[in-house]
């Protein structure tokens, strides 16, 4: 193997660069095709085009841009090696691996979850082309396992938004277009503790547009009634309540009413950018980068955790601040936070609660000591 060691062998999976990509590089949609020995025709090509649009859509369109720069950044480190990514070779994977591991000058190692990360965006990468990446070979399994035990940390949580906080951070905004539609992003995120793509993805009626990733329906009820999520989530279909608050400043319900009303909004997206002088809704969705950029500026205009230079406090907040707000502020039984986290385990669910009481329940006494 040849001794030289590039600075983008450790780089994320967004980083970019010019390295030619050959055929096999290409997106793995276009692996879809008629078998060689039947003749094309209108309709059989229009379904080729079909099977390839769903073939897009069976992986969140972040999940394919990250497997697809995975398989640009392990292509471009075989061509430095002198090798080639093709057929799969659990040995040059093993190296591969071992190489994301190892800090080079100044580019540090990967972390052991962004490892494994890549090597299901290159399983999944193979499968497309017809291969099988055997994960548990040797040269893979016990490299990884190494990598492991020697640089595995708990994961790094982000900080929890409590309901102070999130009083403050809508406080902060105005009450002009934008204001509005912030407020109704943070509340609603906060109160259905929802992931930011989730926010975002939102129309006002089902099937509304092609894109969406779920749709709302503003009900009355007993209680004072609510809004109620369909939601396209990680984890399959889900509906989240979301009730009334206490008061109309602190109310997701109330925020995003006025936000439809005032922005006009009956169709399409629930949450699109403003005009630049802000006085009216356009039709284009809201990135879910959006969302993450308005946690942070709210949190520093809010003065949270002013103790920290604001570097810190940066770092220590994002999008998922809020589902991580909901789970540790929620003073009910952790089932029915669970489900409206729409979690599998219990287990995720406690990942979440920063601040709940971790003795409740005091084995030490219960064996009698």
């Amino acid at each position: 193997m040849a001794p030289e060691r590039e600075k983008s062998t450790s780089a994320p999976s967004g980083t970019t660069d010019d390295a030619p990509i050959d055929e096999r590089d290409q997106a793995a949609s276009e692996t879809i095709s008629l078998p060689p020995h039947v003749a094309g025709s209108g309709t059989l090509d229009r379904l080729v085009d079909t099977a390839r649009g769903y073939a897009e859509a069976s992986a969140a369109k972040n999940t394919n841009k990250a497997y697809a720069a995975d398989w640009k950044h392990f292509a471009r480190w075989c061509r430095l090696k002198g090798t080639d990514p093709l057929p799969p070779s659990p040995q040059m994977i093993g190296l591969y691996v071992a190489d994301l591991a190892t800090p080079t000058g100044n580019t540090p190692a990967l972390s052991v979850a962004t490892i494994e990360r890549r090597l299901s965006g290159l399983s999944w990468n193979y499968a497309q082309r017809g291969f099988t990446l055997a994960r548990k070979d040797r040269h893979i399994a016990t490299v990884l396992a190494g990598i492991r035990r020697k640089h595995a940390r708990p994961p790094v949580q982000k900080e929890a938004i409590l309901p102070e906080d999130i009083l403050a951070m809508v406080a902060t905004l105005p009450f002009d277009l934008r204001g509005l539609r912030d407020r109704a992003i943070l509340l609603i995120g906060y109160a259905g503790g929802l992931r930011r793509s989730e926010i975002v993805s939102l129309d006002v009626h089902k099937d509304d547009t092609p894109d969406s990733g779920g749709w709302i329906e503003i009900l009355d009820g007993r209680d004072g009634g609510g809004t109620l999520l369909t939601l396209d989530a990680k984890t399959g279909w889900r509906e989240v309540e979301i009730g009334r608050g206490s008061s109309e400043q602190s109310c997701p319900v109330h925020a995003l009413e006025q936000w439809l009303h005032f922005a006009k909004i009956d169709f399409g997206p629930v949450f699109v950018r403003c005009s630049r002088d802000g006085t009216r809704a356009m039709e284009t969705r809201l990135s879910d980068k959006h969302v993450a950029r308005l946690v942070k500026q709210t949190v520093l205009d809010a003065g949270i955790r002013a103790d920290l230079p604001e570097k810190e406090r940066l770092a220590l907040f994002s999008g998922h601040s809020l589902r991580a707000g909901l789970a540790s502020s929620a003073e009910v039984d952790e089932r029915y936070v669970q489900k409206h986290l729409g979690h599998v385990s219990a287990e995720m669910t406690r990942r979440y609660q920063r601040r709940r009481d971790r003795f409740r329940v005091n084995l030490t006494r219960a064996a009698g000591l």
